[in-house]
């Protein structure tokens, strides 16, 4: 059974800093691109960034700078390092990755306080 399991949300004041860590099971891990992606209440989900099996990444132009994913394909983790963070970065947060279907976590909560 396919997996994704998120964790490492939580509350921060703005400027600060959170990291976010997903645990993948039931796929080949290596091989796959994972991606992160948010929500925000009442907004579309937005894709934040993305690793590749061999460590490129990308990420969309309003986090460039601020977050930082990287992988371990011996431990199947992906992780979301969130620096200097801002109240719109409140969301639920996702690790996702397409194996011909889209596979999500569960999400796990960022509230940014001012």
């Amino acid at each position: 059974q396919v997996r994704l399991v998120e964790s490492g949300g939580g509350l921060v004041q703005a400027g600060g800093s959170l990291r976010l860590s997903c645990v993948a099971s039931g796929i080949t891990f290596r091989y796959r691109v994972m991606d992160w992606f948010r929500q925000a209440p009442g907004q579309q989900r937005e894709l934040v960034g993305s690793i590749s099996n061999g460590g490129v990444t990308n990420y969309a132009d309003y986090v460039k700078g601020q977050f930082t994913t990287t992988r371990d394909n011996v431990e199947n983790t992906v992780a979301l390092q969130m620096n200097n963070l801002k109240t719109e970065d409140t969301a639920v947060y996702y690790c996702s990755t397409n194996i011909g279907v889209r596979i999500w976590g569960q999400g796990t909560q960022v509230t940014v306080s001012s």
